[in-house]
């Protein structure tokens, strides 16, 4: 089976759905929480795709704020110059918009919080995981910081009113989300617990964020189940051949 290495950066995000649909789609994950202390490869020798996900960490932080983002970002370079499959969410994509030349800043329209919908770009429509989706699919948002400027080169997937850098590909099989489709009703309710500036900022109280985020996840499964079956074939082909195909 096609072996997925998934970094979790933080144990406020973990897989979640994202990880049993992957499961579901015929990966073996291979899971390193660095909150728990658990060590990363040196390289992505041994692996045929990666999945980093998000955190309170910011992808501004040195090395003496956040160490552990260290290996994460030497991960994300390897990734990008050998166009190793990859998703990069949230805080994982703000690690690879700036590994590869981008630019990450606090938002300059504050935290975007809760259920949103994002809109596909035109170039979408050619992305074999981007193109069966809706045109404005909906996502979960909890980040403070924005991708200010995407790598060099990279492909513009997806946008949000607030923030124009929701989703990107880098070469053909590198992809970062801005937003969230791993996440459980659970999860978004602590995250709205510990984020009460970001809840704040969102102009609605706790308890709406909450809910309308528990009643937008049926239509996320609906829509991000079958990208992460997409996601899988694209790991599995480089399983076959030890390089992705389309």
């Amino acid at each position: 089976m096609a072996r997925l290495l998934v970094v979790v950066p933080s144990e406020t995000d973990p897989p979640a759905r994202l990880g049993g649909w992957l499961v579901d789609a015929g990966l073996t994950l291979d899971e390193r929480h660095l909150g728990t202390g658990d060590p990363l490869p040196e390289t992505l020798d041994g692996v045929d795709g990666l999945l980093v996900l998000g955190g309170p960490q910011s992808a501004m932080d040195d090395e003496a704020t956040s160490p552990e983002l260290t290996g994460v970002r030497r991960l994300l370079g390897q990734a990008l110059a050998a166009d190793v499959p990859t998703l990069a969410v949230c805080l994982g994509a703000q690690l690879l918009a700036e590994v590869g030349g981008g630019r990450v800043r606090t938002g300059v329209d504050g935290p975007e919080v809760g259920a949103t919908l994002v809109a596909k770009r035109d170039a979408a429509d050619a992305d074999p995981l981007f193109a069966p989706l809706p045109m404005t699919p909906d996502v979960i948002q909890f980040h403070h910081d924005e991708i200010a400027e995407l790598p060099r080169g990279a492909t513009l997937l997806a946008s949000s009113p607030a923030y124009p850098h929701q989703a990107f590909r880098v070469g053909r099989h590198v992809y970062g989300v801005q937003f969230h489709i791993e996440t459980t009703p659970e999860v978004v309710e602590e995250w709205a617990t510990r984020d009460t500036v970001g809840v704040a900022a969102s102009g609605l109280d706790r308890a709406t964020v909450v809910a309308r985020s528990t009643a937008v996840h049926p239509d996320l499964e609906e829509v991000w189940a079958p990208f992460a079956a997409r996601f899988a074939d694209l790991v599995r082909s480089r399983d076959r051949s030890g390089a992705a195909t389309p």
